[in-house]
């Protein structure tokens, strides 16, 4: 079982951002590959650490992770440090390290910099089948690559850090500072061969198709995301990522609340009075219920398991079907003439019994 991201930080659930990040420094400062060589077991906690920072660091990551646990993010192409290799690593938290490793933090003990593409984002609509089933989904992205036949030389003005160092006289003293290389815009490499149809940086657009996995259960406006299918970097710098945000499209017939579903039944008058049975379509099968004879309208029928799966695979939810005994608004003479007779009959006349709940008490049941 993967293990808990606040335990491998080594804090509780309500730490702060700044408590968040004090604790991964300390734990990568301590797996640190320069200070733990050849050691497989340090390397694993250094990736366990970067993982849950990764997750931990992100406000709306965080989010996700608190209300979804791993689930949220295990369906997710390489969503989380489980899938980083160090570069990714250096490449992204670099500024959490600071200076502890001799003021190289874009890779080990120093050494040069790798810089990273940057991320693409595309929208994903899915039906509600599609939530409740899971799926994937393939689609077309242009990417930005390296062109063929293209080469790079180390940028002599930064020598491949991708940042140049700058001294500046305060009243505190004398300030160091890094800044983004300007020449080569923090690649860490210059351009040595344009192709032909190139762009400054030796880049061409390509169209790509990439299959997305989507788990069962996401919701809308949720975000996934594929790594390493963003655009890439010029020379030896990583790929950006791909940013997919969900959409969901509204169904015709079931409305949506958390895990639950909810459907509107109408029924005949003489089908409350006789009783019946009905086909449900829910989204994965078809369902046949009975309606007892006398339902009164506003009964609430839970059907056990027929929702949306939740997302961190605890259970599934019920779809609630709401019955309403739906009144003709134009009745014949003969008909009006038979209601006219019963209206007479005692068991005609509403007579509730304490087995019929209020209407306060049917929503209390929807949310219990």
């Amino acid at each position: 079982m993967k293990e808990d991201f606040y335990d491998i930080l080594g804090i509780n659930k309500s730490a702060s951002a700044a408590e968040i990040k004090k604790a991964y420094r300390k734990k990568a400062i301590a797996y640190h590959p320069d200070k733990n060589p050849g050691d497989a077991e340090a390397e694993k906690k250094f990736k366990q650490a970067a993982e849950a920072y990764e997750i931990l660091g992100d406000a709306q990551k965080r989010a996700q992770y608190d209300q979804y646990g791993h689930a949220a993010f295990d369906g997710n192409q390489g969503f989380g440090g489980g899938g980083m290799n160090m570069d990714d690593i250096f490449s992204q938290f670099g500024d959490v390290f600071g200076s502890a490793f001799g003021g190289g933090f874009g890779g080990f003990g120093g050494g040069q910099r790798r810089a990273k593409g940057t991320n693409l984002r595309v929208r994903v609509t899915l039906t509600l089948e599609e939530i409740v089933l899971g799926v994937e989904k393939k689609i077309k992205v242009k990417r930005k690559k390296q062109a063929p036949g293209v080469s790079y030389a180390t940028c002599k003005t930064c020598g491949g850090s991708g940042q140049t160092m700058r001294i500046t006289n305060t009243i505190l003293g004398r300030m160091q500072s890094a800044t983004t290389c300007s020449t080569c815009n923090g690649a860490g490499q210059s351009l040595r061969h344009r192709p032909s149809g190139a762009d400054a940086y030796g880049m061409i657009s390509e169209e790509e198709t990439v299959s997305i996995k989507i788990p069962a259960g996401v919701e809308d406006d949720m975000q996934l995301k594929v790594s390493g299918k963003g655009n890439e970097a010029p020379g030896q710098g990583l790929s950006g990522d791909l940013i997919v945000q969900i959409s969901v499209k509204e169904h015709t017939h079931l409305k949506r609340e958390g895990n639950n579903l909810h459907l509107d039944l109408y029924i005949s008058i003489s089908e409350a009075v006789l009783g019946t049975y009905k086909e449900i379509n829910t989204v994965a099968s078809s369902v046949r219920i009975k309606l007892d004879a006398g339902i009164q309208s506003g009964k609430i029928l839970r059907l056990k398991g027929k929702g949306v799966p939740s997302l961190n695979g605890y259970g599934t939810g019920d779809l609630l079907v709401h019955v309403s005994v739906w009144t003709p608004e134009q009745l014949t003479k003969e008909q009006k003439q038979f209601f006219e007779q019963q209206s007479a009959h005692e068991n005609f006349k509403p007579s509730p019994k304490s087995t019929h709940k209020s209407f306060f008490d049917k929503v209390k049941d929807m949310f219990s």
